[in-house]
């Protein structure tokens, strides 16, 4: 499914926060959302998931503007996975992932055997089946987030959009994440700080920049030192990691001195 916004702007009392910003997310793309702090990613993210009504621009999917739509309606087409999961439930794990078969029942309705399926699926596929029956409560925030967004695959939706997903995880279950994301169908949008993760993993980087959209290309297109400069204001070396993905390694602020090198130890302090 396509993704689109047109000129697409959101203010939170009277400040703009989102300023006119245009995308196009292909089917089966995987697209990540950089920026600093406080540049609008996940305000935008929320606008492209139906969470939050634009000031002005349009939201389409599969070139269908989503105005009018319900959340139930929109809830199967998209799945959005926030940064920083609730944590006060009592629910069993299986539960709070079965939530993701909303959509798809009748307010009465409990799960049935299919929905139980997709719930043991989406489980499985990030790792969680083991805790299926566990009390929600006694998750890690890293597990949470994991089963977060097995609740987004249990919506079997055309696209997932992503807010720092990877904020809660460990490192090999962030390379297990992006794989997952990268190798799936769907249409992905993620919002991500690590931008080497991000440049081996997605097709194309989206740069956001106090509410604007000043970036859109290939990982190597996206990424330069100087726009790292501008933006993250960071002094930023670009070269490749070992399957040529473009990988960044950070020299330190803008206008911090190198640290000094420290003295070889001398035998009597070894």
């Amino acid at each position: 499914m396509r993704i689109t916004a047109e000129k697409l702007s959101w203010s939170v009392a009277g400040t703009p926060v989102v300023r006119e910003v245009s995308v196009d997310i292909a089917p089966g793309e995987t697209v990540a959302l950089l920026g600093p702090n406080g540049s609008g990613k996940s305000s935008l993210l929320r606008c492209l998931a139906g969470l939050r009504t634009p000031a002005a621009g349009t939201v389409r999917y599969g070139g269908e503007s989503v105005r009018d739509w319900s959340a139930r309606r929109i809830a199967r087409h998209v799945a959005f996975v926030a940064q920083d999961p609730a944590a006060d439930s009592d629910l069993r794990v299986a539960d709070v992932v079965g939530l993701g078969r909303t959509p798809y029942r009748d307010r009465w309705r409990g799960p049935d055997a299919a929905d139980r399926e997709v719930v043991a699926d989406a489980l499985e596929r990030v790792g969680l089946a083991a805790l299926a029956c566990r009390s929600w409560k006694t998750l890690s925030g890293g597990e949470r987030q994991r089963a977060h967004i097995a609740r987004a695959l249990a919506q079997r939706p055309h696209g997932i959009l992503l807010d720092e997903p990877t904020n809660h995880l460990d490192v090999k279950h962030r390379l297990e994440l992006m794989e997952l994301l990268a190798g799936s169908r769907r249409t992905v949008l993620v919002a991500l700080h690590d931008l080497s993760l991000a440049a081996r993993y997605c097709d194309r980087l989206l740069l956001l920049h106090r509410g604007r959209l000043i970036a859109s290309g290939t990982p190597a297109a996206v990424l330069t030192a100087e726009r790292l400069a501008e933006v993250f204001e960071v002094d930023a070396e670009l070269t490749t990691d070992p399957a040529g993905h473009p990988a960044v390694t950070y020299r330190g602020p803008l206008g911090t001195p190198p640290p000094a090198s420290r003295p070889a130890p001398s035998e009597g302090n070894v």
